[in-house]
């Protein structure tokens, strides 16, 4: 038998490696010593009960940022940099681009001034969206003047290219 073999059956404690592979044609999984799992083309997984699947490389957020008024970034994820437009207008670059400009936005603001309660808005001059760059304008629900919100945020799910 083979030593892998010995080890399901638990005939031996351990298999030491540095780098464990399955490959299945175009399908593979690769787990390095360090802990980095590396799954290639679609990786898939089960709720709770087994019942229902997720597509992992469609379900998560491809670019995320967190800031204040300053436009610099809280926090960030594939966040390259903001830019300032003007008053409550703000363009938001990635890293890695989208693969196309066909992609879903949250944007979201708080304020600690109660007469600022505000509504959020995608920019999109005439729907000319970009796969590189997404622009946010955070609006007061009162008068729909732009405005800087205390705190904003913006997620975005695409493909990345």
């Amino acid at each position: 038998m083979t030593r892998a073999a010995d080890l399901a059956l638990g005939k031996i404690a351990a298999l030491k490696t540095a780098l464990i592979e399955f490959t299945d044609g175009d399908d593979a999984i690769a787990v390095a010593d360090a802990g980095v799992v590396t799954l290639l083309t679609t990786a898939v997984a089960k709720s709770e009960g087994g019942a229902v699947t997720t597509n992992i490389a469609q379900g998560l957020a491809k670019h995320w940022v967190i800031f204040p008024p300053s436009a610099t970034a809280d926090d960030s994820f594939n966040n390259s940099g903001i830019t300032d437009n003007s008053a409550g207008d703000f363009s938001l670059a990635r890293t890695t681009n989208l693969g196309s400009a066909n992609y879903s936005t949250q944007i979201n603001g708080d304020t600690t001034n109660g007469s600022d309660a505000g509504l959020t808005s995608h920019f999109a001059d005439n729907r000319n969206l970009t796969s590189s760059v997404t622009r946010c304008v955070f609006l007061r629900s009162t008068d729909f003047a732009a405005y800087d919100a205390d705190g904003m945020c913006a997620t975005i799910h695409g493909d990345l290219a």
